[in-house]
């Protein structure tokens, strides 16, 4: 789960890291109200939307007066703006961050991140901030620093101010800069954070430290442990059809292909989209119902694949294991007859009960297109969508 920048910058006040002073506004009204609040004779009015690269899009600008305020918050709000990360349709901007004018002497890249290689967490530092940091990594990854975090140790003093002193802060804001690494640590591990970044963390010109910008990506297995995360959600910058799917217990996330898959397992899921490239198709979706699918969850996956008007076929590929194949080809042709399907669709099913519901789908009449094995099954649903 993603959160906004502005959420995240409430999250690292929380934890006592220093930022900006500002307001969110939705309309803007709520533009000119925030900048008024804050006084001050310069205001930076930035798009939010889950995406990185927003000032190289369009979507933050400088505003010197409560006027340009105004007509900035008007271009902003409703864009569609267009980032590296947004690909080329773009993300409406809904949502804007007014904040506080900063001195801005010097920028830096800080990041925790889970390191599964290690299994430990891994501290990035960079005197390259307000860069794209795969740009940074790819082409000088000398000025990437990295430390690595035993989590039943924490951030040491010692490993903290390696990162600043390898990013260059000054003697004199170092012992901040050390505290700012230990809080974020603080705030990634408390939260159940996969990413907490902050890019750029600035160098004020009277030495001070402060995080300018905020992202946060958090572990969606342990949402459950933070109510007061789940509530900062904004289903408007997730993929309509993984919301539906998320209600539903479905594990569905879109790609760019033509050929629906639904799968029972993950492992089972990616090794059948790999099975459908190797033969020359491309996957629509990772669909996985998991172990416990009911008739209504296939009719349901079946709904949200077929919603994709880009689907030309599906691949059911079924191993009955704790989820018997009786069962799920009794979700099959519910879900056929429910949705009334017009395209091909190829079923593979291997496991408990695998002849009980090869004869259910035989003896339904609807033109399910049958397949033993792995590479039969994506070579028919190839064959089918060409």
């Amino acid at each position: 789960m993603k959160i906004h920048e502005y959420q995240g910058k409430e999250i690292l006040r929380q934890f006592g890291v220093p930022v900006p002073r500002g307001f969110p506004a939705f309309t803007v009204q709520e533009a000119v109200e925030a900048a008024q609040k804050l006084g001050g004779k310069v205001w930076v009015v930035k798009a939010q939307i889950h995406a990185g690269g927003r000032g190289k899009g369009g979507g933050v600008k400088l505003a010197r007066s409560i006027d340009e305020v105004k007509a900035l918050a008007g271009e902003i709000l409703g864009m569609q703006l267009k980032t590296h990360q947004t690909g080329p349709e773009g993300q409406k901007v809904r949502r804007l961050l007014i904040e506080e004018g900063a001195d801005i002497k010097k920028e830096y890249y800080v990041a925790a991140l889970t390191d599964r290689a290690t299994q430990k967490v891994a501290m990035m530092a960079s005197s390259e901030g307000g860069m794209d940091i795969e740009e940074v990594a790819h082409s000088t990854p000398e000025k990437i620093i990295k430390v690595f975090v035993e989590p039943a140790v924490g951030l040491t003093d010692a490993q903290a101010l390696q990162l600043a002193q390898g990013i260059g802060v000054p003697e004199a804001s170092q012992a901040q800069a050390v505290d700012v690494l230990k809080k974020l640590y603080k705030t990634y591990m408390d939260t159940d954070a996969s990413l907490a970044e902050i890019n750029p963390l600035i160098l004020e010109g009277g030495g001070g430290v402060k995080a300018l910008d905020a992202k946060f990506n958090f572990d969606a297995n342990a949402l459950f442990r933070h109510p007061e995360i789940v509530a900062y959600r904004d289903l408007d910058e997730e993929d309509p059809a993984e919301v539906e799917a998320s209600k539903f217990d479905l594990a569905y996330i879109s790609l760019d292909g033509n050929i629906g898959c639904l799968v029972n397992g993950a492992g089972l899921a990616m090794a059948t989209m790999d099975t459908i490239k190797l033969f020359g198709g491309e996957p629509a979706n990772f669909l996985d119902v998991g172990g416990g699918a009911t008739a209504e969850k296939v009719t349901e996956a079946f709904k949200i694949m077929l919603a994709n008007k880009s689907v030309k076929g599906i691949l059911v590929n079924i191993f009955g294991g704790i989820m018997k194949c009786d069962t799920i080809a009794e979700g099959v042709i519910t879900a056929c007859k429910a949705v009334n399907l017009s395209v091909p669709l190829v079923v593979r099913m291997k496991g408990t009960n695998e002849d009980i519901g090869k004869k259910m789908l035989a003896d339904s009449g609807l033109p399910i297109i049958a397949a033993d094995t792995m590479a039969e099954a994506a070579t028919k649903i190839v064959a089918a969508v060409a």
